[in-house]
C-alpha cells in the first residue's frame, strides 16, 4: 500500500501517511448527523394508522457493551502526531502495527468471555458474573451457522433448511446454557467470565506484520467479533475477539502465532469475524453482562460499566425482555414474560450479543476518532464514520464531508475488481454545509483568463499537477499532458520542486475551492441574472378546506425576508412571483407601483403562456405592500370555491415560461393536494394496483404513467428551472408521475399524507423555511474526472444526463448528493494511485457563475487484504441501497433483492478465500470494516421499497426511492438503521444523548421511555410500566393511559426532564435536512405495530429476516460460493 507521496502536494503529502484510518463505524458523525440509523422508511410522513407492521421482536440481540470497540479496521488512522511508524520507513504504513503504539495490544481487560467449558485462558478473575451453567463440553454448543465449527470439532450439522432464515430447524436444542458465539469458534470459557488473560496479547499475532506484499491473512487479530469473546486457549480458535486498544490500528490481519493453547481455527477475522457456531444457547435468558461486542477498542476499562448499548442489562431494563422473540423461533418459549427465567432451552441460535453491533462500531470510532482533526494531507486515508463528530482539516484532499468512497484504496486491475465485486464508487455531496469551524472553499478570481487548466483533458488546477522545467509548465495528473503555465501564473519553484506561492493558492495547497466562472462558462456567452423563485398555490377544494391556503399564505409573508443571499449582501437578490391554479391558473402582478395586485387568469391550459412580463416577478423589498396585500387576499377570494380538480403539467409549464421569458433561472415552489385529472396536458389517471406487488408487472408502480413529464423535466433543465414539490394527498396521487419533473431538475419532493393543520403544521412551516432558505446552485453541471486507469461509467442521484459524462441540474442544494461508480479502463499503479475531480459549475443566489472543485487521491493495491483493509461500509450501503433502488424500475423486485444477497456473498466469499487465514467452513469471517454489511444489507432488503408491508402505499415506495436516491451517507445511515435512544437514561444535568442501543424489541423496558428517530420520523416508545412520576414530567398527565397518542410536539413544562427531551428532540432535528415528525407510541397500542417496523434487527411482518437470521442465511451463501 505503500503510500506515495505527491511531491507536489503540500506538506501533507510529504508526511508518514497516518495509517489508513480504521474503519469503525460509529457514532453519528462526521457530520453532526447522529447516526443515521439505517431504518426502513417508517412511517411515511403519514398517518400512522397506516403501517402497521408488527414486527415480532427478534432475536434476542443484545447490546454490546459499548465500550469494547472493534479493532480499528485495518490501519487505524493515528493522530497525526505520531507519525512514522518506525517500523516502516516513512509514509509506508504497511499494514502493520505501527511499533510505536503501544496502544496496541488490545488490553484484555474488559473482554469478557463467554461461559463456557473451556478452561479460562489465563485465569483471570471473574469479573463478570455468570449466567448459567456453563455447557458441559465443547461439542455442545450447538452449531448454528448450519455446521460451523466449534472449536476444533467440527459440527455438521445441515444447514437449515430453507433461506436458512429460520431456525435451523434440524439442530437439537443445545442443553440450556446459551453461550455468545463468538468470533472464532467461540469455544466456551469456563464459568468465569472474565476479561481476558493479560497475557493475551502477547500472543496476537501482532508479530509480524505482513508487508503489503503479503496477503493478509484474515485480521487475525483477535478479531473481535463483537461480543465474542477470545477464545479460550484450549479450543480451536484463532484467537478471534480482542478489541484492539484503543489507539491501536486496526490490525491488520497478521498471520501471527496463535494464542497458545489454540489451534488457530481459522484466524479470527477481525471481528465478527468470526461467527462461529453458536455456542450453546445458555441459560440465562438476560443478557449476559460480559460479552463486549465488538471488540474493545481502547483499553477497555476494565469492566465496563453499562455500556451504551448494553446498558443495563444487567438489571434487566432492556435484554430482559426476551420474551417473544420471534426471531428465535420458538426459543424462550416459556418466557413471554419479561422475565428473567429461561424457558426451556431455545433450539440452537446465534447469540445477538455475539454477532458485530452497529451500535460497538458506531461507539468505538467515536471515541477512538473523536478528538484528533481529521487531517486531509495523506492519500488514501479512511474518514472517521458518519456518526463521528470530527473536525476536518484540508491539506490537498476534498474533505469526507463533500466526497466518500467505498474503499480508499483501490485495485490495480479490472480483474481483481471484478473478483472482488466491491463497487468503487464516491457519493458527492458538491455544496455541503460545514460545520462553523471548518472554513468554506476560498473563492480564486484569475481574471479574464478563468481558470488555468490542461490543455487536453482540461482538468482544473489542483495540488496533484506537477511543475516542471522551473515552474514554467506542468504535467497534469490525470491524463499526463504536458502543459504551458500562462505568463499571469508562472512562479518559481522551490528546491523541492514545489511552486514558492503553493500555501497562497488554494487550488494549490487545498483539496476544495471555487474558481469565478469567466463569461466563456455561461449561457450563450452572457453573464446570469440573479435566480427567482415563483411560488405556485393550489387553491383546489381540498387545500382551501384545510386551512392548508392560509397557511401557506401567512408563512410567506415572513419567508420572504429569509431569501438565500451571498454573504456580504444587505438583501437577496432573488425576484419572486405567484400563482394560483385549480383548473385554471391565475398569475399575478404585484409591480410595486400598484396600489392593489392585479390578478390574470389563463384558462386555455393547452396552450400555456404567461400573461405578463412586467410586474410578475419582482423585488421582495420593493413590492412588500403590493405582495402582503396579495397574500392576505388568496384565502377570501377562494375561500367558497367548488372546484376539485386540479391541473398540474400546465402549471410548471407556465413557471418555465416566466424564468424563459425573464431569462433567468429559478425555482418553483409548487404546493399541490391531489391527482390531476382535469383536462389538460399531463393528465394522469388513478393506476394504483396493489395486486402488482411481487409480480412482473411491479416495476410499472414506480415507473411514469407518461413521457409528457419527461420531456418537460428535459425543457426545465436546459432553462434551469429547478420544481421543489409539496404534496398534501388524501389519497393516491401518483408521485412516480408527479415526482417526474423534481427529480431530474434537481428539487425535493415533500410529502405530508392526510394533512391536518393541528398536527403536520409545525413539520410542513419548518421544511418550507429550510427549502426556501438554503443554498442552492442553479443551472449547475458537474464532471467527473479521473486519472488513467479508471472512468466514471454510472451516475444516480436527482439530475438529467444528455451525454455520457455531464451531470445537468437545474438546482442542486446543500442537501443533494450525485453518487458516481468507477470501472476500470486500464492498469492502475500502486506508485502513483488515483485521483479523482469533480467539478461543479453553477449560478449561485446573488447569479454569480461559479466553478467549484474537490480533488481525491486513492491508493491502489494488487493485494486484495489492502483493499478490503480500507472499505468504508456506510458509503458502499448507500451505493447498494442506490443501486437496488434504480434496479426496481426495470426488473422484478425479487430479482434485485437475490443480486443485492449475491454481491455481498461474493464480496465476503472473495475475502474469506483471498485474505483469511485458512480455517473451518463452519466459521463466518467477515472483514474488520465490512462487519456490519450484513446487518445493514439486511435493513436495505426489509425496506418499504423492496419489501412493503401491506399498509405501505404505492406512493410511499416512489417517495422513498425518489428520496434515497439524492442522500448523503449519514442520511442513508439512520434511515436503514434507525437511532434508538432510552430517554430514561438520559443525564439531565449534560449536554450529551444517552448511548444508544441496538434496534431489538428485546432491548426495550416495560419501565422505561425510548427515542427512535430515522431522519423522517422521531417516535417516542413509552412502556406500560414506565414511573407516574416521569409520565407527568413528560407529557403533563397523571397516567399512562391518558398520554394522548396524537400530540405532534411536547407540551412544554418547566422539569429538568422535559427539558432535557426537548433539547435532545431539538438537536435531532437540526442534525436532519428535513423536518421529523413526532409520533407517541404507547405499548401494546396500535401504533406499536408502526414503530416495531424500525427494530430492523428483528423479524418484520413483511417476511423480513431477523438480524441473526440472515446472518446465518449470509454464512450459508458464503460456503456455498466457496464450495
Amino acid at each position: 500500500m505503500s503510500v506515495n507521496q505527491h511531491t507536489h502536494a503540500g506538506p501533507p503529502y510529504g508526511q508518514p501517511q497516518p495509517g489508513y484510518q480504521g474503519y469503525q463505524q460509529p457514532a453519528y458523525g462526521g457530520q453532526p448527523l447522529p447516526g443515521v440509523p439505517h431504518a426502513q422508511y417508517g412511517a411515511y410522513n403519514g398517518p400512522m394508522p397506516g403501517y402497521q407492521q408488527p414486527v415480532p421482536p427478534q432475536g434476542s440481540v443484545r447490546a454490546l457493551p459499548t465500550s469494547g470497540a472493534p479493532p480499528p479496521a485495518s490501519g487505524t488512522s493515528l493522530p497525526s502526531g505520531h507519525q512514522g511508524y518506525s517500523q516502516f520507513g516513512q509514509g509506508d504504513v504497511q499494514n502493520g502495527i505501527p511499533t510505536s503504539t503501544a496502544p496496541m495490544q488490545r488490553p484484555p481487560a474488559s473482554q469478557p468471555f463467554l461461559p463456557g467449558s473451556a478452561p479460562a485462558p489465563v485465569s483471570q478473575p471473574s469479573t463478570f458474573q455468570q449466567y448459567g451453567p456453563p455447557p458441559s463440553s465443547v461439542q455442545q454448543l450447538s452449531n448454528h451457522m448450519a455446521g460451523m465449527t466449534i472449536g476444533s470439532t467440527s459440527i455438521s450439522a445441515p444447514p437449515p433448511a430453507g433461506l436458512g432464515y429460520g431456525p435451523p430447524t434440524s439442530v437439537p436444542p443445545v442443553s440450556g446454557s446459551f453461550s455468545a458465539t463468538g468470533s472464532g469458534l467461540y469455544t466456551p470459557y469456563t464459568a468465569s467470565q472474565g476479561p481476558p488473560p493479560p497475557s493475551v496479547p502477547q500472543g496476537l499475532p501482532l508479530a509480524q506484520p505482513p508487508f503489503s506484499g503479503q496477503p493478509v491473512p484474515t485480521q487475525r487479530l483477535p478479531t473481535e467479533v463483537p461480543g465474542f469473546a477470545p477464545p479460550p486457549s484450549s479450543t480451536g480458535i484463532g484467537p478471534s475477539s480482542y478489541p484492539p486498544s484503543t489507539g491501536a490500528p486496526r490490525l491488520p490481519p497478521m498471520p501471527g502465532p496463535p494464542l497458545s493453547g489454540q489451534t488457530v481455527a481459522g484466524p479470527p477475522m477481525s471481528q465478527p469475524n468470526h461467527v462461529s457456531s453458536p455456542p450453546p444457547p445458555s441459560t440465562l435468558s438476560g443478557p449476559q453482562p460480559g460479552l463486549p461486542m465488538s471488540g474493545l477498542h481502547g483499553p477497555p476499562p476494565p469492566t465496563h460499566p453499562p455500556q451504551p448499548g448494553y446498558q443495563m442489562q444487567q438489571n434487566g431494563s432492556f435484554g430482559q425482555v426476551r420474551a417473544p422473540q420471534p426471531n428465535y423461533g420458538g426459543a424462550y418459549p416459556g418466557t413471554p414474560n419479561y422475565g428473567s427465567q429461561p424457558g426451556p432451552p431455545p433450539p440452537k441460535r446465534l447469540d445477538p450479543d455475539s454477532i458485530p453491533s452497529p451500535i460497538q462500531v458506531i461507539e468505538d470510532d467515536r471515541s477512538n476518532r473523536g478528538s484528533e482533526p481529521f487531517v486531509t494531507g495523506v492519500r488514501g486515508q479512511v474518514p472517521p464514520l458518519v456518526t463521528t463528530n470530527f473536525l476536518v482539516k484540508d491539506q490537498g484532499n476534498a474533505s469526507p464531508r463533500y466526497i466518500r468512497c467505498t474503499s480508499y484504496n483501490i485495485p490495480c486491475t479490472s480483474d481483481m475488481a471484478k473478483q472482488s465485486q466491491v463497487p468503487l464508487a464516491a457519493v458527492i455531496k458538491p455544496l455541503a454545509t460545514l460545520p462553523p469551524e471548518e472554513t468554506l472553499p476560498y473563492l480564486v478570481d484569475h481574471g479574464e483568463s478563468g481558470p488555468v487548466r490542461c490543455n487536453r483533458c482540461k482538468a482544473y488546477m489542483c495540488p496533484f499537477m506537477q511543475f516542471i522545467e522551473g515552474g514554467r509548465r506542468f504535467q497534469c495528473c490525470f491524463c499526463s499532458c504536458v502543459t504551458e503555465v500562462p505568463a499571469h501564473y508562472f512562479q518559481h519553484l522551490d528546491h523541492t520542486g514545489k511552486r514558492v506561492d503553493f500555501y497562497d493558492r488554494p487550488e494549490l495547497s487545498l483539496g476544495s475551492y471555487e474558481f469565478l466562472a469567466t463569461v466563456d462558462y455561461c449561457k450563450n456567452n452572457k453573464f446570469p441574472s440573479p435566480p427567482a423563485f415563483i411560488f405556485m398555490i393550489d387553491v383546489s377544494y381540498n387545500a382551501v378546506k384545510s386551512g392548508l391556503v392560509r397557511l401557506i399564505c401567512e408563512e410567506l409573508k415572513s419567508i420572504l425576508d429569509y431569501l438565500p443571499r451571498e454573504g456580504n449582501m444587505e438583501e437577496s437578490a432573488i425576484r419572486v412571483g405567484f400563482v394560483t391554479y385549480n383548473k385554471v391558473l391565475h398569475f399575478y402582478n404585484v409591480k410595486s407601483s400598484l396600489a392593489q395586485p392585479q390578478m390574470m387568469v389563463v384558462s386555455d391550459v393547452a396552450d400555456m403562456f404567461v400573461p405578463l412580463l412586467d410586474g410578475f416577478l419582482v423585488n421582495v423589498n420593493e413590492s412588500r405592500t403590493v405582495i402582503a396585500s396579495l397574500l392576505d387576499q388568496i384565502p377570501e377570494m377562494f375561500a367558497d370555491t367548488r372546484e376539485t380538480e386540479t391541473v398540474f403539467g400546465p402549471v410548471i409549464q407556465a413557471g418555465l415560461e416566466a424564468l424563459k421569458a425573464a431569462e433567468c433561472a429559478g425555482k418553483l415552489f409548487i404546493f399541490h393536494t391531489s391527482l390531476p385529472i382535469a383536462e389538460a396536458p399531463g393528465k394522469l389517471k388513478n393506476r394504483d394496483d396493489k395486486k402488482l406487488i411481487n409480480t412482473d408487472k411491479e416495476k410499472t408502480l414506480f415507473q411514469p404513467q407518461t413521457s409528457f413529464y419527461n420531456n418537460l423535466a428535459k425543457d426545465c433543465v436546459a432553462q434551469g428551472c429547478c420544481v421543489d414539490l409539496f404534496l398534501f394527498p388524501n389519497q393516491y396521487l401518483d408521485v412516480a408521475t408527479l415526482g417526474v419533473v423534481t427529480y431530474q431538475t434537481g428539487g425535493s419532493i415533500y410529502k405530508y399524507a392526510y394533512f391536518q393543520l393541528e398536527t403536520d403544521q409545525d413539520r410542513f412551516l419548518n421544511d418550507l423555511r429550510r427549502d426556501v432558505q438554503k443554498e442552492v446552485g442553479f443551472d449547475a453541471v458537474m464532471r467527473v474526472r479521473t486519472s488513467t486507469g479508471i472512468r466514471a461509467t454510472d451516475f444516480f442521484g436527482a439530475f438529467y444526463m444528455s451525454n455520457t459524462t455531464d451531470v445537468e441540474m437545474a438546482g442542486l442544494d446543500c442537501d443533494k448528493t450525485i453518487t458516481v461508480e468507477f470501472k476500470h479502463d486500464d492498469k492502475l499503479s500502486e506508485d502513483s494511485g488515483a485521483l479523482l475531480q469533480c467539478a461543479l459549475l453553477y449560478t449561485s443566489c446573488a447569479g454569480q457563475r461559479r466553478l467549484r472543485i474537490h480533488n481525491l487521491s486513492l491508493n491502489c493495491c494488487t493485494q486484495l487484504a489492502d483493499l478490503y483493509r480500507n472499505c468504508e461500509t456506510d458509503t458502499l450501503i448507500n451505493y447498494l441501497a442506490k443501486y437496488a433502488y434504480r434496479g426496481v424500475l426495470n426488473s422484478p423486485v425479487k430479482a434485485v433483492r437475490d443480486s443485492l444477497i449475491n454481491q455481498c456473498a461474493q464480496i465476503l466469499a472473495c475475502y474469506r478465500k483471498n485474505c483469511a487465514s485458512p480455517s473451518s467452513a463452519g466459521q463466518l469471517i467477515l472483514p474488520e470494516c465490512m462487519k456490519l454489511l450484513p446487518v445493514y444489507l439486511n435493513c436495505v432488503l426489509k425496506s418499504d421499497v423492496l419489501q412493503p408491508g401491506p399498509e405501505v402505499t404505492t406512493d410511499d415506495r416512489a417517495y422513498i426511492r425518489q428520496l434515497v436516491t439524492s442522500m448523503d451517507v449519514a442520511e442513508t445511515n439512520v434511515f436503514f438503521y434507525p437511532r434508538l435512544l432510552p430517554l430514561t437514561k438520559a443525564d439531565v444535568d449534560s449536554d450529551s444523548l444517552p448511548a444508544a442501543i441496538r434496534n431489538s424489541e428485546e432491548r426495550l423496558s416495560k419501565g422505561d421511555i425510548y427515542l427512535l428517530e430515522n431522519g423522517l420520523n422521531i417516535f417516542v416508545w413509552v412502556g406500560v410500566n414506565v414511573q407516574q412520576g416521569l409520565i407527568q414530567n413528560l407529557f403533563g398527565v397523571s397516567s399512562f393511559s391518558q398520554i394522548s397518542n396524537t400530540l405532534s410536539t411536547l407540551p412544554v413544562l418547566e422539569n429538568p426532564f422535559s427539558k432535557k427531551v426537548r433539547s435532545i428532540i431539538d438537536m435531532l432535528h437540526l442534525q436532519r435536512s428535513r423536518y421529523m415528525k413526532l409520533i407517541i407510541v404507547k405499548q401494546e397500542d396500535k401504533l406499536e405495530m408502526l414503530f416495531k417496523h424500525f427494530l430492523v434487527e428483528d423479524k418484520s411482518l413483511t417476511g423480513g429476516a431477523s438480524y441473526v437470521d440472515f446472518l446465518c442465511h449470509m454464512h450459508k451463501e458464503i460456503r456455498q460460493l466457496l464450495s
